[in-house]
């Protein structure tokens, strides 16, 4: 956590406000991502920001899962903090009409700090390792990964739910999307952690979740990370006595899936199924960062 100053400690600690048109970001609308203030943790991309004359920096999306919010006790308005630290940011509003998402976080400026696209190598990328609860939950621990999205890739089907992708009749796989920065945490990183996780010779089957929704799949987003990621699948065979089958191709299109997907592991920390498969994954997770500080 970064030691605060009185003003930041009064706003981010104790719920305080900034004057209007007085922060360093309610008229800036560089490119990049905005970070919390005191622990660091992604919360906007600029491509959300928007002009609002509020005199606050006016968001219409955070980004998946950085944002809790919570009623003010007056019943008023809703608060929305950090999710990771629990700092204070501002209030959202709804029904202004100011953009599509008909959605206004104003923040202010004093809990965020901008890093601009310039400084960092923002790259995509998305995983398929059975469950995406599990492998949300292991991604979302990496320091360097940006976004972590649940979702369906790899089908044909159309804008597909949950109920018709766990049929195994769309072709799609659960996988997560991560948005990270490559100047931060390598891909070679990510494909160790991912492979450690789920289980790369196992067909259309991890653990007891069988079908071909619960393939192994990489899909890269970059031709620049295809020969990355198929020659360290080809080191990774080493280690395994039977064949890798880990699909790698190139993504088609993304489905994010249905919101309560999103942080499962966070919203129902005592679901008996991810109560037995997703601590041994952290902890193995957990196991490779440690080892490489």
């Amino acid at each position: 956590m970064k030691k605060l100053s009185p003003e930041e400690e009064r706003i981010i600690a104790h719920k305080g406000t900034e004057k209007p048109f007085s922060g360093e970001y309610w008229d800036s609308f560089r490119a990049g991502i905005y970070f919390c203030k005191r622990c660091g943790a992604p919360l906007y991309w600029s491509k959300d920001k928007f002009k609002s004359d509020c005199g606050w920096p006016s968001f219409d999306e955070e980004i998946n899962g950085a944002v809790k919010r919570k009623k003010d006790a007056d019943g008023m308005r809703t608060e929305i903090m950090c999710s990771r630290c629990g700092a204070h940011l501002g209030h959202v509003f709804t029904g202004e009409k100011l953009t599509s998402k008909n959605t206004r976080h104003c923040v202010n400026s004093i809990s965020m700090e901008f890093v601009p696209e310039e400084k960092m190598n923002v790259q995509t990328m998305v995983l398929g390792g059975g469950c995406f609860w599990c492998v949300e939950s292991a991604f979302l621990l990496v320091d360097g990964v940006i976004e972590v999205t649940s979702g369906y890739a790899g089908g044909k089907t159309k804008n597909p739910a949950y109920n018709e992708v766990c049929s195994g009749k769309t072709g799609h796989a659960e996988v997560v999307k991560l948005a990270y920065d490559a100047k931060k945490v390598s891909l070679e990183k990510l494909l160790k952690i991912f492979f450690k996780i789920h289980d790369p010779t196992s067909p259309n089957k991890q653990g007891n979740d069988v079908g071909n929704q619960y393939r192994s799949a990489i899909f890269y987003t970059e031709d620049s990370q295809k020969k990355e990621i198929e020659e360290f699948v080809k080191n990774a065979q080493k280690e395994y006595e039977k064949p890798i089958v880990t699909e790698v191709r190139k993504l088609g299109e993304f489905y994010k899936a249905e919101e309560y997907h999103q942080r499962y592991f966070e919203k129902n920390p005592l679901h008996p199924y991810c109560l037995l498969a997703i601590p041994p994954k952290i902890r193995k997770v957990k196991e490779i960062l440690g080892k490489e500080k």
